[in-house]
């Protein structure tokens, strides 16, 4: 059996309890080295088998993968966050489906995430935005002309731009082109959760100084919109004269 597990964006306690127990059952643990929390293959039994992603080509971890299961071995597929988020799983399962291989899929805690609960930051403020974009800037992946940035901000929504802080000039360009002010509130927040977590605040105008001044240059999430930085409605759920199926409205 394959299990691809979430994470987590760092902290090891993060982790979920059904991927922490697979993590610990595994006798082939193959981890994304560059991104995932060395601390977490602690919870690994002795003996098991830990191969580094990072060092490794698709053909090279469906090798390790088909051993494994040739062996009646259980493997651990180790991604860093949520693997449904730029974690190239598709295409994996795909190889694994073609080799009639049984596998699941653990969810982790998206470092999304765990960005807002850094920035101690409800994403969706009612009267300010009800809708949180995913998305990156165009590198060597290319993105759909319909998803460049410049085009979805046009929404004014949250945005969680992944991937993209190397490229910081060039995702504000964008992000103005698109609609919004260089007043809008911006924040970076990399390794968010690990012990080394760093937190940058400011606008579309002063946040590439700022990212260059802290050297920030990988491992980081974007955060823009409005939310990080405004007067916003009270939610209807716990207002005293709202009636929901669970609470009679008081007077």
């Amino acid at each position: 059996m394959i299990h691809i597990v979430g994470a987590g964006p760092g902290d090891p306690e993060l982790i979920t309890v059904k991927g922490a127990r697979y993590l610990s059952e595994a006798d082939v643990i193959i981890y994304a080295g560059s991104l995932v929390n060395p601390a977490l293959l602690d919870m690994c039994k002795a003996g098991a088998e830990i191969h580094n992603s990072a060092h490794m080509t698709l053909d090279e971890v469906v090798e390790v993968i088909t051993r494994a299961e040739a062996d009646g071995k259980m493997t651990v597929r180790l991604h860093t966050g949520d693997p449904a988020i730029y974690g190239a799983i598709q295409e994996q399962m795909d190889a694994w489906e073609k080799r009639g291989f049984d596998y699941d899929v653990v969810p982790g805690v998206s470092s999304f995430l765990g960005t807002a609960a850094a920035l101690r930051q409800e994403y969706t403020l009612p009267g300010i935005s009800q809708t949180v974009i995913i998305t990156r800037n165009e590198g060597r992946t290319p993105v759909p002309e319909r998803e460049k940035l410049r085009s979805l901000a046009a929404h004014h929504a949250t945005m969680c731009i992944f991937l993209s802080i190397a490229m910081i000039e060039e995702v504000v360009a964008e992000l103005i082109a698109g609609g919004y002010e260089d007043t809008t509130p911006i924040a970076i927040v990399q390794r968010a959760t690990w012990p080394e977590q760093k937190i940058l605040r400011g606008t579309l105008k002063s946040i590439a100084e700022q990212v260059k001044s802290e050297e920030v240059d990988r491992t980081a999430m974007i955060v823009v919109g409005d939310c990080l930085n405004t007067e916003y409605d009270l939610s209807r759920l716990y207002a005293p004269e709202f009636s929901h199926m669970f609470r009679e409205a008081k007077s």
